[in-house]
């Protein structure tokens, strides 16, 4: 599996500032880098949402980073210039030689 990480991401964290009844502020104007280094990218699915009101672009990932790798449903993944969302908890696999953390990651356009 360690073949296969041969793609340069970021995830980055950021501070909450805000705890309310509403839900929570983070200060994604100072994120922290939590790892830095090579993951499997590969595509989840590309789709398109079209109507009068608007018009929107969603691309959705799947991310394999290390084994042992610090990430958060609430951190943001940089792939190639472009900052994704990181969607749902992350998925340990520790079975022989294919341990890893699957993430989704997802961003919208438009």
């Amino acid at each position: 599996m360690k073949d296969l990480f041969t793609d340069p991401v970021r995830v980055t964290r950021a501070d909450i500032t805000q705890d309310g009844p509403y839900g929570k502020k983070r200060d994604w104007k100072n994120p922290r880098t939590v790892f830095e280094g090579l993951a499997c990218v590969q595509p989840d699915r590309a789709f398109e949402v079209r109507s009068p009101e608007r018009e929107t672009a969603q691309e959705r990932l799947f991310v394999y980073l290390p084994a042992e790798t610090d990430v958060d449903s609430a951190d943001r993944v940089e792939y190639r210039g472009l900052t994704y969302e990181v969607d749902g908890d992350p998925l340990e696999w520790r079975h022989l030689s294919l341990q890893h953390v699957r993430i989704r990651a997802w961003r919208v356009e438009h």
